[in-house]
């Protein structure tokens, strides 16, 4: 009998598989195409990535800037990932594991449901990806439309050992719902030029994010070649804690880890994946899984985070860039809580606080309003 059933095969089900069979839990991992290619971008913040994470899996390594009305350094490094490199990394921990070419549907006490059968397991942990919420409105999505050219094309707009996290200004000519470039190393001279909506609820569609990034890119003198590698992304940026296809523990983005402002969910995943494990070894595995991942205080910071992009959703999109204005000019201190604390409920509570206080009072209205008002409609418009 299988201890442990981890379904879906992405970072955080890899992860958390190979944390569980290092502890001697007998492993399975199900996923109806284990050997499909990551096509994504990861990136991270370097001090969220855990320790033991080898060097090679960090293709580039830069110093941050934004820009929204004016420049900002962030003061701390990011690293973007090598996707490959992960992914032979989170393999090398599989080798214990018994993978199933299968998509789990649900469980019942004792199996994991498939499609057509059943797999015994004691436990089944979704880590199958997004789950809609239960009273399936449209999530609110972060898409983006990206070209990966050499760093000397991509000269223009970013310098060599630097990552662009964000430039808010609205040179591709659009109007409607703004976005911003993100520019940043991929590692071998390579760089990766991105149009993004941060978060609408549809997402932006992507051709209009393809045309503003040419737009962009042509202001600035940018001549991608004809054959540049494309990146398409569309992810939903928000999640209901405990949204899971099986009564057990849900993981990575099927366990609401996608931070609501960044995308960022992989650097998580990794660093709770071997305590999870842990709970999952113990004698009431869903109890300890809970209150893991979801202490007390995550669950609030979870639902202060989701108050902001709440505010960002009801924003009138050319006050979108003053908003972030504010925020990049918060103390780093302040920053760093709010992106990366998702258990620092004093930190996140005192970076809000600081924002307050240096928002004007319409954009103070605009804060407040999602703590009063309900969820904000689907956008009809660009």
């Amino acid at each position: 009998m299988t201890d442990v059933l981890v379904a879906g095969g992405g970072p955080a089900g890899r992860a958390l598989a190979a944390a569980c069979a290092r502890i001697g839990l007998r492993t399975a991992l199900a996923d109806p195409a284990p050997d499909r290619p990551w096509r994504a971008t990861y990136a991270a913040w370097t001090g969220e990535l855990p320790p033991d994470v080898p060097a090679a899996v960090v293709a580039a390594r830069a110093s941050g800037r934004a820009v929204a009305l004016t420049e900002h350094r962030l003061g701390w490094e990011y690293a973007v990932l090598d996707t490959a490199a992960l992914r032979a990394h989170l393999d090398a921990g599989l080798a214990g594991v018994t993978v199933h070419r299968a998509k789990v549907v649900g469980s019942e006490p004792g199996y994991a449901l498939l499609a057509d059968g059943r797999i015994p397991a004691r436990l089944v942990v979704d880590a199958t990806g997004h789950r809609p919420a239960r009273d399936r409105r449209p999530a609110a999505e972060q898409t983006a439309y990206g070209l990966v050219v050499d760093a000397a094309t991509a000269a223009p707009v970013v310098a060599a050992g630097e990552a662009l996290f964000m430039d808010w200004r609205q040179q591709h000519g659009g109007t409607g719902w703004p976005t911003f470039l993100y520019a940043v190393p991929l590692g071998g001279g390579r760089v990766l030029l991105e149009e993004t909506s941060l978060a609408r609820r549809p997402g932006l569609p992507l051709p209009e994010l393809r045309e503003r990034l040419h737009a962009r890119l042509t202001r600035h003198g940018v001549r991608p070649p004809a054959d540049a590698e494309e990146e398409r992304v569309r992810f939903p940026v928000e999640g209901p804690i405990g949204a899971s296809l099986a009564p057990g523990p849900a993981f990575g983005a099927a366990g609401a880890l996608v931070h609501p402002a960044t995308g960022f969910s992989v650097a998580t995943a990794l660093r709770l994946a071997p305590r999870l494990a842990e709970a999952l070894a113990g004698p009431a595995p869903r109890r300890a899984a809970r209150s893991v991942v979801w202490p007390a205080r995550a669950r609030a910071v979870h639902a202060l985070r989701h108050r902001g992009l709440e505010a960002l959703l009801r924003m009138p999109p050319e006050q979108v860039p003053a908003f972030f204005e504010v925020f990049l000019g918060l103390p780093a201190p302040h920053r760093w809580a709010y992106l990366t604390g998702r258990a620092d409920l004093p930190g996140t509570a005192a970076a809000m606080r600081a924002l307050w206080a240096r928002a004007d009072w319409p954009l103070r209205a605009r804060l407040v309003g999602p703590a009063l008002l309900p969820r904000a409609r689907p956008a009809t418009t660009r």
